[in-house]
């Protein structure tokens, strides 16, 4: 059974930096993708990691939020920089389920329809 558990959001301050992980104490997945939603708007896809540690990212987070990973840790981490205001959102964690060996070529959070199993989500606050 896939659990998802995001942890590390919080309210900082513009410009101040976060670092976002994402566990399954059980299994590690073939593909993790990170988003955001923030109130009132749709979901963003922000970035995604696969088990060759495959990283790719939406247009408008690169050179800004990082995504890396510690197998032996089951974990997934984002790491938020330089943030503002406009970052803020409740930022969930979602896997596909397939196990780490399963050798894929998708994992991209621009396909977000290949997620099927979602956390609960962190809050981030960014005050100005």
């Amino acid at each position: 059974q896939v659990q998802l558990a995001e942890s590390g959001g919080g309210s900082v301050q513009a410009g101040d930096s976060l670092k976002l992980a994402c566990v399954d104490p059980k299994y590690n997945y073939y593909c993790v993708g990170w988003f955001r939603q923030a109130p009132g708007k749709e979901r963003d896809g922000l970035a995604a990691i696969d088990a060759d540690d495959d990283r790719k990212y939406a247009d408008s987070v690169k050179g800004r939020f990082t995504i890396s990973q510690a197998a032996a840790k089951n974990t997934v981490y984002l790491k938020l920089n330089n943030l503002s205001a406009e970052h803020t959102a409740m930022y969930y964690c979602a896997t596909d389920g397939m196990p780490a060996t399963y050798g894929g070529t998708w994992c991209d959070s621009g396909r977000p329809g290949e997620f099927r199993y979602w956390g609960q989500g962190t809050q981030v606050t960014v005050s100005s």
